[in-house]
């Protein structure tokens, strides 16, 4: 891939992604350590990566990992040197890897698939069941439940205000294609648990209902990873929380194979949708429209790189294998799609608006 922007990277002090690996990360170890009935060996497994991944260089997993040879081959350039030179994105994802594997996620034992992340995904989750809407209230609310993200909490300073609004938004172009009986296939790749999850499920219950979509496959992470990031268990604890008539059609919707649950190893992988595999590739080039949810979703549609914020965003997804619309509230820096109006308005705020939460987006290429 050539002449895109440099990659964004951690190592400037002051920056966003700085902050994450000296404020955010040690403090969500430090709340995950504390959570559970871990043995001494597994702290101090966490507190090690704490040190390292704030101050010490970056290693590989050990060789008794069962994908331990894949990531050595992804990892073989950032080995050795600190965390923050890697990319951003790259660094993040291996975080994580790292973490489960301080927890003996995959490993046999009493702490084998327990998800360290679950008692902040659960808590106060009831609150968040829907209210009966419909159409464009929907897709507001499953894109503003991506406000959801416990990842971007932990260790964030943010600001007393509420989300303020949109800073480009394609919703219009979005519901032409998803006109009633239009009977699309779709792909939505989920971002967080909790909330979002919910507002997404209950989107998607609307979309099938009224035949905007035929069928609906939801695509969840395969382990769990970033914290908040949707599993199939996140799902189903969804669904019991629902409105009963809406979990009904879901699961009704399951049956006659209309909704259905997908996952692959890629979206655990520490790269953009440029490196998707071909078999995911295919899955999106056949879908009539993919819905990608959330921050991290967006940073790998377009690039975790330093865009010119105006370039357009069909220019930045071209390469994407089929229509796509993304739902994103706005807590990294990637950012691309803007007019110069927007962005001057916005710049001349002085406020961090692009990593806030404050401000959030629907955009779309849906020409293929």
């Amino acid at each position: 891939m050539t002449g895109l922007p440099p990659e964004i990277r951690s190592n400037v002090p002051g920056t966003y992604p700085y902050g994450v690996w000296r404020r955010r990360h040690p403090r969500l170890l430090a709340q995950i350590r504390d959570a559970h009935l871990y043995p001494p060996a597994i702290r101090d497994a966490i507190d090690a990566l704490s040190d390292e991944t704030t101050d010490g260089v970056m290693t590989p997993l050990p060789r008794t990992a069962h994908d331990h040879a894949t990531w050595n081959g992804w990892g073989r350039e950032h080995f050795g040197a600190p965390w923050p030179d890697a990319p951003f994105l790259w660094a993040e994802a291996y975080f994580y890897r790292r973490l489960l594997e301080a927890v003996e996620y995959f490993r046999p034992g009493p702490w084998a698939g327990v998800d360290p992340f679950d008692f902040l995904k659960t808590e106060d989750l009831e609150k968040y069941a829907p209210e009966h809407v419909e159409g464009e209230a929907l897709l507001l609310a499953s894109l503003w439940g991506n406000l959801n993200d416990l990842g971007f909490k932990a260790g964030a300073d943010l600001p007393e205000t509420a989300a303020v609004g949109l800073v480009a938004d394609d919703s219009t172009e979005v519901w032409s294609i998803l006109r009633p009986d239009a009977g699309l296939a779709l792909v939505v790749v989920a971002d967080n648990a909790g909330a979002e999850i919910i507002a997404d499920l209950a989107l998607i219950d609307h979309l099938l209902a009224t035949d905007r979509a035929r069928t609906v496959t939801l695509h969840i992470k395969p382990h769990p990873t970033f914290v908040s990031d949707a599993v199939t268990a996140d799902v189903h604890t969804a669904l019991r929380l629902l409105p009963a008539e809406v979990t009904d059609r879901l699961r009704a919707a399951s049956a006659a194979g209309r909704f259905a649950l997908a996952t692959h190893a890629f979206y655990c992988a520490p790269y953009s949708y440029h490196h998707a595999p071909a078999d995911l590739a295919a899955t999106f080039a056949a879908a009539d429209l993919t819905i990608l949810k959330g921050d991290l979703n967006y940073r790998r549609l377009v690039g975790d790189r330093h865009w010119p914020a105006t370039t357009p965003f069909v220019t930045a997804a071209a390469y994407f294998p089929g229509p796509v619309v993304t739902l994103r509230t706005l807590k990294s820096d990637a950012l691309v799609g803007l007019t110069e109006a927007t962005l001057g308005a916005l710049d001349a705020t002085g406020e961090a608006w692009r990593t806030t939460a404050t401000h959030a987006l629907i955009q779309a290429r849906l020409a293929r």
